[in-house]
């Protein structure tokens, strides 16, 4: 693992029920479960959503490519395994970056949500990281300016041209444009109950594929960048379906990955036909994928 040179990472959170309690309901008698509720039921009268502010979550799942300078996928992990403590969650992410020379981080919308969590839990459970909070070094140079895609490549920002306009459908968008899987079954609206009925399982899970689907978005974004081209892209995206498909015995969730994977090139092909592409023309010229 020492050609580690990115690391593409989502995270599931949940809410942090005492201090949402705490702050947001201090003269009322709830427990921390009854808080998360609560707090969801008035989001979701005011808003619309019942998404809780990140100030108010705790990470439960972080799942991680490891990427390799010539854009392989080396391994996917998630932190923690099988306690999922979210205090060791973050130091385990922090200390990760720290011991693969500092890679960059790749995410879609990490900026606004992922790695601010992460720095905050950091400030909660007293983790330094002082490479990351590089205050000191000249403005362009700072791990967390929006700016250095050395440190942190949010492949939203990348593509809105930072936040020119909005990127509606996010990911799982651009996955099926590319005829990868996207959303298929579990969302992060349903993280929450999943963790309540005591399904972490299932989140890592979902985790695991969303962090394909940036991988492959990944790839995508460096043909665009002319960092590869579409036969290149294509290879890797091969052995990477044989790598899950090695591995889906071990991990359930890639067997439904896969399935899905497959169910979208079917989809593709159909609408290559027709549109009268011939089929063998089709999958000779790799056109399944990259059209």
């Amino acid at each position: 693992m020492s050609d580690v040179k990115y690391l593409i990472f989502d995270i599931e959170t949940v809410g942090d029920g005492d201090l949402i309690r705490k702050v947001r309901f201090p003269d009322e008698e709830l427990t921390p479960r009854e808080a998360v509720t609560r707090y969801r039921r008035q989001l979701l009268e005011e808003t619309g959503k019942d998404v809780l502010p990140l100030t108010f979550v705790l990470p439960v799942s972080v799942a991680i490519a490891k990427v390799a300078a010539d854009f392989r996928l080396l391994e996917l992990i998630v932190l923690d395994s099988p306690e999922f403590r979210p205090q060791e969650i973050v130091r385990r992410f922090w200390q990760g970056w720290q011991h693969y020379q500092r890679p960059t981080l790749v995410t879609f919308n990490g900026r606004g949500y992922d790695v601010p969590v992460l720095e905050v839990a950091a400030f909660r459970f007293g983790i330094s990281i002082p490479a990351w909070f590089n205050v000191d070094s000249r403005a362009f140079e700072q791990s967390r300016n929006r700016y250095n895609h050395d440190a942190h490549l949010d492949l939203q920002d990348l593509l809105t041209n930072f936040g020119s306009f909005r990127m509606h459908g996010g990911l799982n968008l651009l996955a099926n444009l590319i005829a990868k899987p996207g959303k298929a079954g579990i969302d992060g609206s349903q993280v929450q109950d999943l963790y309540n009925d005591g399904h972490v399982d299932k989140i890592n899970d979902y985790c695991r594929c969303d962090v394909l689907d940036t991988y492959f978005v990944f790839l995508r974004s460096r043909v665009l960048l002319g960092k590869l081209t579409l036969d290149e892209e294509q290879t890797l995206t091969q052995m990477t379906y044989e790598m899950l498909s090695e591995q889906s015995e071990q991990h359930p969730a890639y067997q439904h990955y896969l399935q899905t994977w497959d169910t979208r090139q079917r989809q593709k092909m159909d609408i290559l036909q027709a549109i009268g592409v011939p089929v063998a023309e089709a999958s000779a010229a790799g056109s399944v994928e990259n059209v």
